[in-house]
């Protein structure tokens, strides 16, 4: 995968993990990592800084929060998802069960 496409790929997944909690670098790298991501601290941490320049994220000691605009943003990106998600899987799985020739 292209390394711009990942990294919305992780920021979409850290505004996940926003909206249920506080995020820190510690958490997010050994879940980021479960989820097929190549990344390091550097990178997660590089990541969790530009949404918070963005105001998607407030940082506080050691972790993060997602914002108001960060909320926003999230659910946006929700809609758009679906809408992309369904679209996508739906020529997959027509491909699929199409007989052979």
């Amino acid at each position: 995968m292209r390394a711009d496409v990942q990294n919305l790929f992780i920021g979409i997944h850290m505004l996940y993990r926003g909206h249920q909690g506080d995020l820190t670098i510690h958490d997010m790298l050994p879940e980021l990592e479960q989820q097929g991501y190549k990344v390091g601290e550097r990178e997660v941490k590089q990541e969790l800084e530009h949404l918070t320049e963005l105001n998607f994220l407030t940082s506080h000691s050691d972790g993060y929060s997602l914002t108001g605009t960060g909320i926003n943003e999230f659910k946006e990106i929700q809609t758009m998802l679906q809408t992309l998600g369904d679209e996508v899987l739906q020529s997959v799985h027509k491909v699929e069960t199409e007989p052979s020739k």
